[in-house]
């Protein structure tokens, strides 16, 4: 049956595969993308959205790159928030609620649509090596499947076990089986695993609820979107999200079932994500807190089903009942599916390059939950860096590896392969010290003109990066060089309580001004006049407002990434021995051997290693 060999074969169709299969077909390689079922290709296994704070920049990021996250997201969004709007631009995050079935249903539409991908619907429970390379994989049915690069996204479904209370049965989501003999197969080789946990709330019947009772949470008056092409749901009409809240009866009642949850009599050992615990794990942790919120969110336009996000919880399924009665507006609840805690597999990313190429087995990759990360967006930007990697690997191409100040994404993949992580891994903002430069508005401007030389990015993506650029940049050099005199302003001036000017003054340094907005200024007959004449759209007056208002930020980080940029310059060679540097502390010696960093820049990330066993590198490298 498969006769060819492939360049790449992915394992596994979540939102890690999914991205992977596109951007190495895209990128010219015979792929096959393999999946336990074709009907839940990019399935929402969790809640049915995408983005959020610094996972938005995240999607931004892919859709930059050429990836299909963000255009799935906006064709089948019900609601979009722009998040954090009342802070500064670097920590606006766009989020967006999406119809779960049609979200999939999308994912799959697109990559049929894909050139040189093929698709398979078996279990992978074994590969194939060749020496220290991979040469393929076998499946449940007994079929070899030969390729030149294997990358594996099997998420949640690594020896998976899902549990309710006492009960504990075999899976990778609710209604469908784990996958086993992978684990097994890469220990052999020598690979380290360890064992994760997360969870999901019940699903439950919106018909059944009093949403008079909750807090309505509606999306934004003038929604945006997360691609920077066209996309067709003009989001005319939203669907609301509702807020509610437990409480302390609530809080009781659950407490009544913790002798029967995983979590605390012991089944379950493995750790879950600190910043999306369960119900049961909040009341123990933040025992003082009477009450936490409830988001109520609806899984579609045209379904009844609802997602009660902020109550994910393995407690027994009388309990869950029992308590969510208690809840504002859910006295009359009916349960879909109860919540449930799964564990699987994960395998330590410090055993990866950072192409995500392993450094035990040549051209396999790992990408998603796999490497200890969770969410859906973490998932697919690793997904999309795994394929364009394999991809350049078997063209002999230089690697494609982003900076840390260059991308999220950068910051996401550095952080896992340097630090590696105990917990699941979630993006936020705090993370990337660049986050003035790495701002959800201008993804494209970073990102587009590399993936265009990498020959992912469309003519179109490029072409309409060059223009933003052109216009960002005419409309600063007009502020600059027009003077308003002070008759024209000082209205504008009074009436947002900041000082009058006393003679001509250019436009840029009033614009500068934090408590003028671009809003107050196009009340200016110039610069309207100016935006009209030159066809310049809401997102450019965007982008040169947050240029002219942050230039002195902007300009103080990029100072400092140049610097870092400096130490990422001096390379580590490959397999350095630094068992010889005897001044370099014992733990230093034993990370740095095991992490192999490529630079300096990323051995002084590593913990454990001092600033002056980076003095002691630099000094033996001659520097």
């Amino acid at each position: 049956m498969f006769n060819t060999v492939y360049d790449v074969i992915v394992v596994g169709g979540g939102h890690a595969g999914s991205e992977a299969a596109a951007a190495a077909a895209n990128m010219g390689s015979h792929t096959l993308l393999i999946t336990m079922s074709l009907q839940n290709i990019a399935q929402m296994s969790c809640n049915p959205a995408m983005g959020g704070i610094a996972k938005g920049q995240i999607v931004r990021e892919i859709d930059a790159l050429g990836g299909y996250s963000g255009i799935v997201t906006d064709n089948t969004a019900i609601q979009f928030k722009m998040l954090n709007k009342s802070k500064g631009p670097a920590m606006w995050s766009p989020r967006a609620q999406s119809d779960r079935m049609r979200f999939a249903e999308c994912w799959r539409t697109m990559l049929e649509e894909t050139n040189n991908l093929d698709f398979y619907q078996d279990n992978v429970i074994g590969l194939l090596f060749d020496g220290d390379s991979i040469v393929g994989v076998k499946t449940a049915l007994g079929i070899e499947i030969k390729s030149r690069s294997v990358i594996i996204t099997a998420g949640t479904f690594l020896n998976g076990l899902i549990h309710i209370g006492s009960k504990t049965f075999g899976g990778g989501r609710a209604g469908e089986s784990a996958s086993i003999g992978i684990t097994e197969h890469l220990d052999k080789v020598g690979f380290e695993s360890g064992r994760m946990k997360t969870g999901t709330p019940p699903r439950v019947d919106g018909r059944s609820l009093d949403f008079t009772k909750m807090i309505e949470q509606p999306g934004d008056e003038n929604p945006e979107k997360f691609s920077y092409l066209p996309t067709t749901n003009s989001l005319e009409k939203q669907r609301s999200c509702y807020m509610s809240y437990t409480s302390k009866e609530v809080h009781d009642l659950l407490r009544t079932g913790f002798d029967r949850s995983p979590m605390f009599n012991g089944r379950i050992q493995s750790i879950g994500p600190r910043y999306c615990p369960s119900i049961e794990d909040k009341i123990d942790r933040f025992a003082t807190k009477e009450r936490h919120q409830l988001f109520v969110e609806p899984e579609g336009w045209d379904t009844v089903e609802i997602y009660v996000n902020g109550f994910s919880t393995s407690l027994p399924e009388d309990i869950q009942d029992k308590a969510l009665r208690k809840v504002a507006g859910f006295e009359n609840v009916k349960f879909f599916r109860y919540g449930y805690a799964i564990e699987y597999d994960y395998f330590p990313p410090t055993q990866l390059m950072h192409t995500l190429e392993t450094k035990l087995i040549k051209n396999l990759y790992f990408a998603g939950q796999i490497n200890g990360t969770t969410g859906y967006e973490e998932a697919a930007a690793q997904g999309l860096m795994a394929g364009i990697n394999a991809s350049l690997k078997l063209q002999n191409r230089a690697p494609f590896i982003l900076k840390r100040n260059e991308a999220y994404i950068g910051v996401l993949i550095d952080d896992l392969i340097t630090k590696g992580t105990e917990e699941p891994y979630r993006m936020f903002t705090s993370r990337a010290e660049y986050r003035t430069l790495l701002r959800q508005d201008n993804a494209d401007l970073r990102l587009t003109p590399m993936s265009f030389k990498l020959g992912l990015a469309s003519k179109e993506r490029m072409d309409r990066v060059i223009e933003k650029q052109k216009k960002t940049d005419l409309f600063v050099d007009f502020l600059i060089k027009t003077s308003i005199k002070p008759s024209e302003i000082n209205p504008i001036l009074v009436e947002n309580n900041t000082a009058e000017i006393q003679q001509s003054m250019k436009l840029f340094k009033i614009a500068a001004r934090p408590q003028l907005n671009f809003g107050d200024l196009r009340k200016l007959d110039k610069i309207e006049s100016f935006i009209k004449e030159n066809s310049i759209d809401n997102e450019i007056v965007e982008q040169t407002e947050i240029h002219v208002k942050y230039a002195g930020y902007i300009e103080k980080e990029k100072n400092q990434a140049d610097k870092l940029n400096r130490l990422e310059n001096v390379v580590i060679p490959s397999n350095f021995d630094y068992s010889k540097v005897k001044s370099l502390s014992i733990e230093a010696r034993q990370k740095l051997t095991k992490i192999q960093p490529i630079s300096i820049s990323q051995a002084s990330r590593i913990s454990g290693v001092s600033p002056s066993d980076i003095s002691v590198l630099l000094v033996y490298m001659g520097r």
